[in-house]
């Protein structure tokens, strides 16, 4: 009675072996659904193969997804196209971040922007971005960038307003103009909130990758997908919908450590 009241324990904690096997227990519940319903024979299973394969057959075709899929050249055509979106996201939502936090009528300027950008459904940017760019790279790496600039812009703002009045007001005391109260104040605050926003910023243009690479795309894990989907191996499909999301979780826990690195002073102890 006593460990059921423990772990419904409003706020309570979990220490990082109980975590780790806490967060296995959904993992393991959904494989085993997986398992159940794509067993057994071809011809008796509840699903066909060609609509879902079973766990033991997604997972032998991983080395014919590595050596035949193109698997590593479609990772890293993702990954760039990712990490380019993203920096022409950031250097457009950065300062313009910073300058709607800090003064009221240049947000008051550009909140339409960011109230439109709030709702704007992001699959309507495909076709919008090739009839702009084309089919090529630019295509992508824009689509991207909006994906991101629409996501990160309102965080950035957010993380600049956070920022307690209380040290707005001591710096205008000890005789601080606007751009350093922006330079040597706000900014210096909120860095490390604004490094978050990024953190999970990036994360997002993930579940955007796909439909990135869905039209004309010479490579990458949305095309693997794409081919896999219309011609098979339908396995290939599967796996690489795990791979990206490896691939988001494992760059989530890089941004969590440079940003433990660059503040040490947030790290709890």
């Amino acid at each position: 009675m006593k460990a059921i009241r423990n772990f419904f324990q409003i706020r309570g904690s979990a220490s990082a072996g109980a975590s780790v096997v806490l967060g296995a227990i959904p993992l393991a519940i959904l494989v085993g659904i997986w398992w159940y319903l794509t067993r057994g024979a071809v011809e008796e299973r509840v699903i066909s193969p060609l609509t879902l394969p079973s766990p033991g057959e997604v997972v032998r075709a991983i080395p014919s997804l590595i050596t035949r899929g193109n698997l590593l050249e479609g990772i890293i055509a993702s990954f760039r196209r990712v990490g380019i979106g993203f920096l022409i996201a950031v250097a457009i939502a950065l300062p313009l971040g910073i300058a709607m936090g800090s003064f009221g009528k240049i947000r008051a300027m550009f909140n339409p922007v960011q109230i439109i950008g709030g709702y704007l459904p992001i699959a309507a940017l495909v076709p919008l971005t090739l009839s702009w760019f084309g089919t090529g790279e630019e295509q992508k790496y824009f689509f991207l960038a909006i994906a991101f600039f629409v996501y990160l812009l309102p965080l950035i703002v957010e993380s600049m307003e956070k920022v307690d009045e209380v040290y707005v007001q001591t710096a205008y005391t000890l005789g601080a103009g606007k751009w350093q109260l922006i330079r040597k104040v706000l900014f210096p605050i909120a860095m490390y909130d604004i490094w978050q926003a990024m953190r999970l910023a990036f994360g997002v243009g993930w579940t955007y990758i796909i439909l990135a690479e869905i039209v004309f795309s010479e490579a990458g894990l949305g095309q693997i997908i794409t081919i896999a989907q219309r011609r098979g191996p339908r396995e290939y499909m599967y796996l690489v919908i795990i791979v990206i999301a490896l691939l988001a979780w494992l760059t989530d826990k890089l941004w969590g450590m440079l940003g433990n690195w660059f503040f040490p002073y947030k790290v709890k102890r």
